[in-house]
């Protein structure tokens, strides 16, 4: 055989090994993995409302802020409604506190509806205001934050006894998301006003006022006590996620999410920032690569009007809740979100999602 020949036959075994190679390469290198819709569920019922989900992953239970029909208590593993909420009628928000066996309900009327955790026994409702849209907790002082926009104000209450402690006026109409920082103090966001306050719980005193700059109408908020930095989902024309410093209140950085921002998550254990953004339709998730760099990591595809979520701290499943509606003429239409955000919910249409890597 000439030398060129058995040249030609050597490169075509060699070629023809690495080829196998790759292919095996590729067959053993792990598919990247994102969030992907694993599950619905339809609750029946009339012309659905809601707001926020809370989960007690030790059950696991989702309980979802329903308004009118009061808090359901939804069981992940059946995916049915195990029981509403006693005495909860206009519910829009539920706090857990574990360490206490109890759970409090944020009450449109501007009340709380106590009840143990346990058992989900009511135990009594307690009214603290005329309004409330959220309820948060502060683990150093022990206490709820029930934000009232109506009443520019924040209520506190004893989480051990449900007593009510006090009020804190507040120069906003529209007071969202809140995160303790874990030494005794709150940020708050104040949509209308584009600020962040940071509050002393134990002392129902305003300690700072923080302009987000680059950043309108500032909603959902969390907070990693690591890095001191808080975490703003804005609703601007072009929506960011903002990131604060907690000690000058300078934003650092804005990065781009999806428009209708409501829920935003971190998870410590992973350094990830999740955003829930309803009109979009759309998961935006970045990881914190320095507390003043940041990395997309995906933006996955929801529901339309999934803009409130719970994110399981273990399995990593976010779950959230939506409806199908429309913006109806004859009724008014909160253009504040959306040119043609729903007024209406049709019967019988409200789900709950599952998300999972």
């Amino acid at each position: 055989m000439k030398s060129s020949t058995v040249t030609r036959a050597l490169t075509c075994v060699v070629l023809a090994a690495l080829a196998m190679s790759a292919s095996s390469f590729a067959a053993d290198a792990p598919a990247t993995k994102f969030y992907h819709l694993e599950s619905t569920t339809v609750l029946k019922g009339k012309s659905p409302d809601w707001d926020y989900v809370a989960l007690d992953a030790t059950r696991p239970y989702l309980f979802i802020g329903r308004r009118d029909d009061g808090a359901a208590v939804f069981d992940l593993a059946k995916k049915q409604v195990v029981k509403t909420l006693e005495d909860s009628e206009g519910a829009g928000a539920i706090r857990l506190v574990p360490e206490f066996d109890l759970g409090y309900t944020a009450n449109e009327d501007g009340s709380s509806t106590m009840f143990k955790l346990s058992t989900l026994k009511t135990i009594k409702r307690v009214p603290f205001g005329k309004d409330s849209d959220s309820v948060f907790y502060d683990p150093k002082s022990k206490q709820l934050v029930f934000t009232m926009g109506d009443s520019h104000a924040l209520a506190f209450m004893d989480a051990k006894t449900g007593t009510v402690a006090g009020t804190l006026p507040v120069d906003a109409n529209k007071i969202d998301g809140s995160a303790p920082d874990g030494e005794g103090n709150m940020f708050v966001a104040l949509r209308d006003k584009n600020k962040v306050i940071k509050v002393d719980v134990a002392q129902r005193k305003m300690l700072a006022e923080y302009p987000t700059d680059g950043c309108v109408q500032p909603t959902g908020l969390d907070y990693d006590p690591a890095s001191k930095r808080v975490f703003v989902g804005c609703r601007s024309e072009k929506p960011v996620l903002a990131v604060l410093d907690a000690g000058s209140g300078k934003v650092v950085t804005t990065l781009p999410i999806g428009h209708g921002v409501d829920g935003v998550v971190f998870d410590p254990a992973t350094r990830e920032i999740y955003t829930s953004n309803g009109v979009d339709a759309n998961l935006v998730i970045y990881r914190q690569e320095t507390p003043d760099s940041y990395k997309l990591v995906e933006a996955a595809t929801t529901r339309p009007y999934a803009r409130t979520m719970a994110l399981d701290p273990k399995t990593k499943k976010v779950y959230t809740v939506t409806a199908e509606g429309v913006a109806d003429p004859a009724k008014k239409i909160n253009t504040a979100v959306t040119t043609f955000y729903p007024n209406t919910y049709y019967d019988n249409t409200f789900t709950v999602l599952t998300y999972a890597r």
